[in-house]
């Protein structure tokens, strides 16, 4: 679960080179260099699915955020992680990682994370993990950007970074 303390990752240096593990607790007090996947889940209609955090989080409770995101675990790599959030948040199981999208550094918006952005096209069942996610709408991207635009606060905010270099690559301006 992406809760809890005991939880380790690998901390990186400013190329994204892994130099140490530590703990979930130690990563987020301290404020290391570490890494995370964001999903974006599209549909046939090209809504894209948004997911409304859970209260139980520890950060960001309640806020909108990316279809699926997560931490990418001590040892493993972007596209294992990909797979494995898309599986525990949204119950979308497959051996197959998603396209890579686009890349973002490090930075305060991300907690200090490095993060792969990953496109999936998935017009079948979404199943949400209540743990995780308090609930998930399916949304026109223009009006994810009114959205975003006219209320930032109700989103986290990694997604309020993300969504516009998303929007530019669908196009939207």
């Amino acid at each position: 679960m992406s809760q809890q303390a005991d939880e380790w990752f690998d901390v990186v240096n400013e190329r994204d080179e892994v130099v140490r593990r530590e703990t979930r607790r130690v990563v987020h007090a301290t404020g290391l260099w570490h890494r995370a996947v964001h999903i974006l889940v599209f549909d046939a209609a090209g809504r894209v699915f948004l997911q409304k955090r859970s209260m139980l989080k520890d950060l960001s409770p309640g806020l909108w955020d990316s279809s699926c995101s997560g931490h990418v675990d001590a040892g493993e790599d972007y596209d294992t992680a990909a797979v494995r959030e898309l599986g525990e948040e949204i119950g979308l199981r497959g051996a197959v990682a998603p396209v890579r999208w686009f890349r973002i550094e490090a930075c305060v918006e991300t907690g200090w994370e490095f993060v792969w952005v990953y496109r999936l096209n998935h017009s079948g069942p979404i199943t949400v993990d209540p743990r995780e996610i308090q609930y998930g709408e399916w949304v026109a991207p223009a009006e994810v950007s009114r959205w975003v635009a006219a209320g930032p606060g109700e989103f986290c905010p990694s997604f309020r970074l993300i969504w516009p270099l998303a929007a530019a690559r669908l196009q939207l301006g």
